[in-house]
This record gives structure tokens, C-alpha cells and sequence, in this order.
């Protein structure tokens, strides 16, 4: 048995073999480690300029501490093409308690004046090199066999590495980022940045012109301020303009058309953890008088006064989702979203929104000043709740889901806005607009010799029209949750607004109460005046129909059905057949295009006539006509009055068909919505 001393003895004998090792690795370290630099910056030199046809080079670089480095001159300059990077000076060091361990930490970290330049020019970008793939030959994974690798874990471990990357001390002195899109400069010059103590503090001078530099015409100081610990994962950080003012922001005008700026914005970061093999990101967003102003948003500045995100981000090995735990504070409202995206071999798309019981007063006030201006001065009592869900799997897209459930308890308008909704049922005066001018205005009223009341409209009008516009007008609450439906999976399948879901109700109240223009708020408001009108009774179906039908545009300068029938058929809309009320009802989408459905013998082409018999069975299938009430029908109808002139007989005046009608003779979109 081996006694104490021995094993005493060994031990000791190990350790100077040990502490010599350790020596002679250090002396080798000191007496070779600017060799080994050199050669590490040569190895790097070399493959920038193999693989990217680029020069990277530094002027001197040398060792300054035990672990610290100092570079020089540090450039990338592609070939052919700008600068990308320059750095006058780069100190940093790395921990060797870590790097013992083969964990690379930096220890600090200090950058002195330079740039980063993102070039676009008539030469293409300067940076296109570095965004290619070294590799084409990659294999992808197929949509039915999902990554055996889990992607959550990966996130994680790259996250981790990333922030445990940054050093706790960190100093950056007139470094800007320039971005230089052909005509459009713009600079974010980072005057300072100081991350100490966990205190995180930088100012940033913004400008931008177009066509020089020099001739800056927007300049800002934008002030960042707050702590981060990038080792425990935590950030707390606002971001606003350094004097009195609101922040904006350059070059999306110039580029996108789009306004937007901010008085404020604050991002937190609370965790990023990983539990069950699901990566948690949470944390929290909040913005003040956020403004933005777009052409497809609304012709106004849109201003959300506050708004706070409490979020929870999951990523696992196959989805990522925003967690129904995550909360929005919309002004006075709070609601809970879910967002789920999964991969194959089922690949889906989720949505949900809750919004808890709320008072029907404090939504009113917390829509957006710009995207809701109808409903500004709108007073209401009572409360709601509401919920939608929606899922979509594209492996069955038919199987869709979109379920949309609102809950009142004692939910009254007690005022309305500017959209006075009961107008409909008294004497007004519509505005036709064209354009975003107004073509005419319109007396919509029994004085109006062009004015037809509703049972003196020829029933084969009426029952066409419903046929081809909205066939459940007269049940429906404003929506027809099929057609929503349907809409949607059109839409997704072309990857384009291909299909809409407009009923009677909601061209109602485009007309008479909005615009016509094309934008996000005009078509929230359209959605929200519909349920207000259809659900309070605020006008009967009857009518909503008899509004509808006499202000409608019917051809050029042509409004309702008074107008319609003798700009066709010199006739009152009583005396219409069958066959010109069909042709009245399908020319409803399109109709200053009335023109190219006729052929050079002034006749409808046959393709009308195809649309006729199959618009004619889908309303004997709907018991909306008998099979004899179509005898005699026929797409060869006379055109008796001004239209005629309007149309086109000379061959060399036609448009080839399949411009404007599919195979089965039905209009294709064109000024409809």
C-alpha cells in the first residue's frame, strides 16, 4: 500500500512538470505570438480576397498587453467598386480565464473614427460578394422532412455566443454607418458610444440629402440611453431625439414614400433562456406619439399616442410563435395575440387575437388619430369583447379556419361622427367622386326626377343584381363569413389580392360615407360603419337596397337606375327584360368598360351570351327564377340610347377579349376593388 508521502511526492513532481509546461508555453506565446498574428491576419487577407475578390488589409498590428491587441488602418475595399469599410484604430482584448477553455471572450473594446458604407450605385452594391453563398451545392431539407436538427438549441447557443461576445466595457468614438442608394445619402454617425458598468449610453448624429453629402438637408442627434448586461442576457435600453423634437426617420420617404418617426421608443429585454427544448425570448416594447403616413395607409398622418408590447417569443424545432402570454396596450385597449408558424410535413399558418371585456367608449378613443377620422367625435355606452382565429395549412387549404366572435353587453352608439349613418334613411345629397374629385352630386330623394323608389324597379333587376353582387343581402349582418373565407384561400393560392368579399352593405357605405381611394384606413372604416349600421338596424334592408341601386355608377357619368336604364335602353327601369337587367347587373364591376363587351355589329359577343345562360341557371338553382322565365333569353339586346355612341363598330377599336374576360365570358377585375 502506498503511503501518504509517496503520493505527496507524485503530486509535487506533477506539478513542476506542470508549471515548466506552462512557462515554456508562455515564453512561446510572448516570443512567437506577433508571428502568429501576422500569419492569422495573412491567412485572413488571403481568403477575403479568394472568396469575396476583395482587399482587407491593416496598416500595423501589434500586441499591447499580456491579451490585448491593437489594429491599425483597418479597410475592405472590394474590387471594382467603393469602400466598404475603414477604421482608423481597433483596441480589444480577450479573457484568458475563458480562452483557456477555448470560449473566446472579449475583454473590452475600443473603435476610434471610421465608417461602414453600403453602396448602390449603376455598378450594383459594394457588398453584394459578402451576401452570396461560398457554397451552391447545399442540400436543402423538402418541405415533408423537417431538419433532424433542433433549431431552437442552435438559436440558442448562437445567441449565446454572440452576446457573450460583447465586451462589458466598451468605447466607440465617430464610427458611421453610410448608406449611399444612387441619388440618396444617408449617415448615422455614431458620435459616441460608452457601455460601462452595465450603463449604456451613445448620441448619434443622423443626416441625409440627395445628390451630395454635403448638402445635408435632415440632421438629427438621436440619444440612446439605458443599461444592457449582454452575459446575463438583459437589456433596458429608450431611444430618443436629443433636443426637444421628434425623431424621424431619413430615407424611407425618398425610397418607400413612407413618413415615420416617433417620440420615443423603449426596448427591453428580460430573458433569453431556453426550457424543454423550446427557446424563450421575452421582453418589452413601447413607442409614444408613433407617426406614420403612407399613400396605402391613409391620406392623413396616422398617430398612435402609446403603445406597449409585452412579448414572448418561442422557437422549437419546428415553429416559431408569438405566445398568447404576450400582451398589446393600445391606448385604452389590451388585447392578446397569437402568431404560429410551423413546418412541414403539415405546414400552417395561426392566428388569434383576444380582446378581454372592454368598454365600447375607450375603443372609440383609442383609434388611431388619421386611420379612423369618421369616427371622430363618435360617443358610445356599454362594453364588448371579441375574438378571431385563424388557421391555414397548405396541405389543406380549403379546411381553413376563420372565425370572427364579438360579444355585446349593452353596446349602444349614443353619437355619431362624421359618418352620421342614419342619414340613410332621410333626404341627402351624395357626392360622386372620381378620382378623389367629386364627378357630381347627386339628390338622393323624391325630388330627383332620376330617383326610383324601390317597387318601381323591375323585380328582374333587382334579383340579378342580388345574383351577382350579394344573393344574401337580405340575412346577412353586413359580412358573409364563407366569402371571407373563400377570399382568403384565393388570395394565398395567386400571392396576390386576386379576390375580394364586398357585399351590398359595405359598397353602401363606401359610397355614401368614404372615399373611393384605395388605403388601409378607408377600408377599417368601411368594416367598422357596416357592423355599426347592420347590427343597431340603424337603416332596413329595403332601404340600403333603394340607396344602393340609385347611386351606383352605372357607365361614364352615369349614376343609378333611373339614369342606367335610359342611357341603355331609352326606358324607365320598370319596363326592363330579363336580358337587359342581366346586362346591367354583370356590367355593375366594370362599368366605363360597358364599351368592349360588344363587337364590331354593335351586338354583345357571344362570350355575354355564355354569361348570360350561366347566370340564369345559378338563379333557377336559387329558386330566384322558374325555368320559363327565361324564354327568349338572349344576349342580342338593343342599345337605344347614348351608350350607343359609346360603342366601338370599327374592328381596329377592339381590345382582344382575353384582356378583360376569362374563358367562361366573366369580367376580369379591373376598377372593382
Amino acid at each position: 500500500m502506498i503511503d501518504s508521502q509517496r503520493i505527496k511526492h507524485i503530486f509535487i513532481t506533477l506539478a513542476k512538470i506542470a508549471g515548466v509546461f506552462l512557462f515554456l508555453v508562455i515564453v512561446a506565446f510572448f516570443s512567437f505570438r506577433n508571428m502568429l498574428l501576422q500569419k492569422a491576419l495573412t491567412k485572413i487577407t488571403n481568403k477575403v480576397k479568394t472568396d469575396y475578390a476583395a482587399t482587407f488589409s491593416i496598416k500595423q498590428a501589434e500586441f499591447t498587453g499580456i491579451a490585448s491587441v491593437k489594429l491599425t488602418d483597418v479597410s475592405l475595399v472590394p474590387a471594382n467598386h467603393d469602400s466598404i469599410l475603414h477604421i482608423a484604430s481597433i483596441e480589444t482584448g480577450i479573457k484568458l480565464a475563458y480562452a483557456l477553455f477555448l470560449d473566446f471572450r472579449l475583454d473590452d473594446l475600443k473603435v476610434n473614427d471610421g465608417y461602414l458604407n453600403l453602396v448602390s450605385d449603376e455598378r450594383g452594391r459594394n457588398f453584394d460578394a459578402f451576401l452570396r453563398s461560398k457554397n451552391n451545392d447545399v442540400e436543402k431539407e423538402t418541405d415533408n422532412k423537417p431538419s433532424s436538427k433542433n433549431i431552437a438549441k442552435k438559436a440558442y447557443r448562437l445567441i449565446s455566443k454572440v452576446l457573450n461576445f460583447i465586451p462589458a466595457d466598451v468605447g466607440i468614438n465617430n464610427v458611421a454607418l453610410k448608406i449611399v442608394d444612387h441619388k440618396q445619402h444617408v449617415s448615422f454617425n455614431m458620435q459616441q458610444l460608452v457601455l460601462n458598468d452595465e450603463q449604456l449610453e451613445s448620441f448619434i448624429n443622423v443626416s441625409s440629402a440627395k445628390d451630395s453629402i454635403v448638402s445635408e438637408t435632415f440632421n438629427q442627434t438621436w440619444h440612446i440611453k439605458g443599461t444592457a448586461n449582454p452575459h446575463k442576457k438583459k437589456a433596458d435600453v429608450q431611444f430618443y431625439n436629443k433636443d426637444t423634437g421628434h425623431v424621424q426617420l431619413p430615407y424611407l420617404q425618398d425610397k418607400f414614400n413612407l413618413v415615420a418617426g416617433f417620440d420615443s421608443i423603449r426596448l427591453k429585454l428580460d430573458e433569453v433562456d431556453i426550457d424543454n427544448d423550446e427557446l424563450n425570448i421575452k421582453g418589452l416594447a413601447s413607442t409614444t406619439n408613433f407617426i406614420v403616413n403612407h399613400p396605402k395607409i391613409s391620406s392623413k398622418d396616422v398617430v398612435i399616442e402609446k403603445a406597449e408590447f409585452d412579448y414572448l417569443f418561442v422557437l422549437g424545432s419546428n415553429f416559431i410563435s408569438l405566445d398568447s402570454s404576450s400582451t398589446v396596450r393600445f391606448n385604452k385597449v389590451n388585447f392578446h395575440p397569437f402568431i404560429k408558424y410551423q413546418r412541414g410535413p403539415d405546414t400552417t399558418y395561426q392566428f388569434n387575437v383576444v380582446i378581454g371585456k372592454t368598454s365600447a367608449q375607450d375603443f372609440i378613443s383609442s383609434l388611431p388619430e388619421g386611420l379612423f377620422t369618421h369616427f371622430k367625435g363618435m360617443e358610445a355606452e356599454g362594453s364588448f369583447s371579441y375574438r378571431l382565429d385563424f388557421l391555414y395549412n397548405e396541405n389543406n387549404p380549403r379546411d381553413l379556419v376563420f372565425d370572427s366572435r364579438l360579444e355585446k353587453e349593452g353596446l349602444r352608439i349614443t353619437k355619431y361622427g362624421e359618418a352620421n349613418l342614419s342619414k340613410l334613411n332621410g333626404d341627402f345629397v351624395y357626392n360622386a367622386m372620381e378620382k378623389g374629385r367629386i364627378q357630381r352630386s347627386i339628390d338622393v330623394s323624391y325630388d330627383n326626377p332620376n330617383f326610383v323608389p324601390l317597387d318601381q324597379i323591375s323585380p328582374l333587376l333587382k334579383k340579378a343584381v342580388l345574383t351577382t353582387e350579394d344573393p344574401s343581402f337580405f340575412y346577412h349582418r353586413g359580412f358573409i363569413d364563407e366569402a371571407f373565407r373563400q377570399s382568403i384561400i384565393k388570395n394565398i393560392r395567386k400571392r396576390k389580392f386576386a379576390r375580394g368579399a364586398s357585399t351590398i352593405s359595405m359598397q353602401l357605405v363606401k359610397n355614401v360615407f368614404l372615399t373611393r381611394e384605395k388605403t388601409l384606413s378607408r377600408k377599417l372604416e368601411e368594416i367598422l360603419l357596416v357592423y355599426i349600421l347592420e347590427n343597431n338596424r340603424l337603416s332596413s334592408k329595403e332601404r340600403m337596397f333603394e340607396v344602393y341601386l340609385n347611386i351606383i355608377e352605372w357607365g361614364p357619368n352615369v349614376y343609378g337606375v333611373g339614369e342606367a336604364a335610359r342611357f341603355y335602353f331609352g326606358k324607365s327601369p320598370s319596363e326592363l327584360t330579363l336580358s337587359e337587367a342581366m346586362y346591367l347587373a354583370i356590367i355593375i364591376p366594370s362599368p366605363k368598360k360597358f364599351m368592349w363587351r360588344f363587337g364590331k355589329d354593335g351586338q354583345l359577343k357571344d362570350h355575354v351570351g355564355r354569361h348570360f345562360q350561366s347566370l340564369a341557371g345559378l338563379m333557377i338553382r336559387r329558386n330566384v327564377l322558374m325555368q320559363e322565365d327565361t324564354m327568349g333569353l338572349t344576349h342580342h339586346i338593343s342599345i337605344n340610347g347614348p351608350a350607343k355612341g359609346f360603342i366601338k363598330i370599327t374592328a381596329d377599336t377592339l381590345v382582344n377579349d382575353t384582356l378583360l374576360f376569362d374563358e367562361n365570358g366573366l369580367m376580369l377585375p379591373g376598377d372593382e376593388e
